[in-house]
């Protein structure tokens, strides 16, 4: 996703991060959400890149839900994670 902006970033990552919380059923601040927003963005462009050959750079819709995919993604295997620990 590298079409956006910083500002996009931060936008897409706070929207991402807060729309993959209420998925997961979590409560988590605003900082919180825009890390795992842009964390998500990451591992949702690079999934959405090398599994389905898609760039999601420039269009906000598909920024968003690619993001907020990724966010949900590292949501669930964060919560793997502590559970086991």
């Amino acid at each position: 996703m590298s079409g956006f902006g910083w500002i996009a970033w931060i936008i897409i990552g706070v929207v991402a991060g807060w729309l993959a919380e209420k998925i997961m059923k979590r409560n988590h601040g605003l900082l919180t959400n825009l890390v795992v927003g842009v964390l998500g963005a990451l591992v949702g462009g690079f999934l959405a890149n090398n599994l389905l050959g898609m760039d999601a750079a420039g269009n906000w819709i598909v920024g968003v839900v690619v993001a907020t995919v990724g966010a949900v993604i590292l949501l669930f295997l964060l919560g793997l994670i502590k559970k086991r620990a």
